[in-house]
Parts: C-alpha cells; sequence; structure tokens
C-alpha cells in the first residue's frame, strides 16, 4: 500500500481512472475468505488525508471516550419526558464516579454542574 508522497504521485499520475482503480492501483485491496478481492476503501481515503496533510484529530479513528463509534457531539438534547441526559462517553471523559454529586446552577439559558463541596461560588 501506498502512502505520503508516493501515494500523492500515484493519484495524480492514473489521473482520470476510476475509484476503484485507483484504489486498487495504489495497492489498498485484500483477499475475502472467499477469495474474492476486497478494496479498503476507508484506509485509502485515510492515507490520503494523511499524505495530504490533514489531522483527523484522533489516533486509530476512536471517539474521545477511546471506545470507539460515534464521535462526541458536545449538545445534549431535552428528551420527550424532560430530562436531559449527560452520557457515559462524557462522565468517562472527566473519570465521575456512580454516587459523584454536583450542585446544579441555574443562569441565563445555562445549566452548570459544580462539584458538592468543591466551593465554586462565582454568581
Amino acid at each position: 500500500m501506498l502512502t505520503g508522497s508516493e501515494l500523492l504521485a500515484k493519484v495524480k499520475e492514473i489521473g482520470d481512472a476510476s475509484k476503484s482503480d485507483l484504489v486498487r492501483a495504489c495497492g489498498y485491496v485484500s483477499t475475502k475468505k472467499d477469495g474474492t478481492e476486497r478494496l479498503n476503501f476507508t484506509a485509502f481515503y485515510e492515507a490520503l488525508l494523511e499524505a495530504k496533510g490533514v489531522s483527523l484529530g484522533e489516533s486509530g479513528g476512536k471517539s474521545a471516550a477511546g471506545k470507539g463509534g460515534r464521535k462526541l457531539s458536545y449538545v445534549a438534547t431535552v428528551q420527550g419526558n424532560g430530562n436531559l441526559l449527560v452520557g457515559k462517553a462524557y462522565t468517562a471523559l472527566l473519570d465521575l464516579k456512580p454516587g459523584d454529586e454536583f450542585e446544579i446552577k441555574l443562569g441565563r439559558k445555562q445549566i452548570r454542574l459544580v462539584p458538592a463541596g468543591s466551593g465554586d461560588e462565582e454568581e
């Protein structure tokens, strides 16, 4: 599989080829158990982005919590029952444990959660 400047040179050289032919020519091909060919488009595009100096900001494509899957949006939505849920990925980032307590501080269209007993007296 080509990477870096070799990959960029090959892509430029091939030019108008189909995407499948481009992926194949750059070596991003594997063989399935049944012997058929599998084109690894994701690996190809990741290598192409890296060769062009584009960083996706995360190692190995993992989410901020390190478990894979969707990326964190840092947006919470009020549910139909009125609850506002902060998901496990966020509590894991902050190393929060069951039983940790927070004071709820209300402001203008905002909610702040302050660890109980932290002495944060701003307002």
